[in-house]
């Protein structure tokens, strides 16, 4: 049984076989998914996949290269849906210098504003990363996010800075460039994370694993990632499932009965 936390089956690429794919996940054994919503188009969806089906939860935030775009409304909204009983995280949100569509202080700044909203509801935060690794780990150690802990999303930076994320709480959730073959800094993190610290997703429609990469990704594939880091590490398919699926029941605060 696996759990792929973090996808976005509310893109626009699963308009026409959502269900489709949602089924060929649960037949290959992801029984457990987390949806992420990240601006006002993609949370409503979020949240109505979530309510259709008994083992899918969501995610409510704003997403970093939009910070631009919400308002102190949107925030307002976010800790509302908060409470919603199939919302199990905020985010994502986090830092994307990348892209230059949000000025940094502006993501900086709604960032923030995130985290404290999260601290403030008690929840765990997703956190999404983009050529902004030390910012991210200033910004999270100076608003204490250690108090909520919560997934470093598709962890794609060097094992130098995992020693700093596992200090304040954090998990370390990898996804399909683990399985690719010159991707070596994902592999070797595979190797070093603690196990009760670990996670798999997929980042569906994004970054499909090796032999699918560069087509559309959906959360059946979470099987290769997983796989992959049971290879890397040197332990059965079967105790890797479980270890992740039950690290992410404790953060998300959910039963594997639902």
């Amino acid at each position: 049984m696996l759990f792929d936390t973090h996808v976005h089956l509310n893109a626009a690429q699963f308009s026409e076989d959502r269900d489709e794919t949602i089924q060929r996940a649960f037949d290959a054994g992801v029984k457990y998914m987390v949806v992420v919503g990240f601006d006002r188009e993609t949370i409503p969806p979020a949240l109505e996949i979530a309510e259709q089906y008994e083992t899918i939860y969501a995610a409510v935030g704003w997403h970093p290269v939009d910070a631009v775009d919400m308002t102190d409304e949107d925030l307002a909204w976010i800790e509302e849906l908060s409470a919603h009983p199939k919302v199990v995280a905020i985010g994502e949100m986090g830092l994307d210098y990348h892209w230059d569509k949000s000025p940094k202080e502006v993501q900086k700044d709604v960032f923030r504003k995130q985290i404290q909203l999260a601290k403030k509801v008690n929840m765990p935060i997703i956190i999404h990363n983009r050529e902004a690794t030390e910012d991210i780990i200033e910004i999270l150690q100076e608003e204490n996010a250690k108090e909520i802990g919560g997934i470093m999303h598709c962890y794609n930076d060097s094992v130098d800075y995992v020693q700093a994320c596992l200090d304040m709480n954090f998990h370390i959730s990898l996804g399909g460039p683990v399985t690719f073959k010159n991707a070596t800094m994902p592999k070797e993190v595979a190797v070093e994370v603690p196990s009760e610290r670990l996670l798999v997703e997929t980042d569906a429609p994004f970054l499909a694993p090796h032999p699918n990469r560069g087509k559309r990704n959906e959360p059946s594939y979470v099987k290769l990632v997983a796989e992959k880091i049971a290879e890397l590490r040197d332990v059965p398919f079967d105790e890797l499932s479980r270890i992740t699926t039950e690290n992410a029941f404790s953060l998300f605060k959910i039963g594997k009965n639902t």
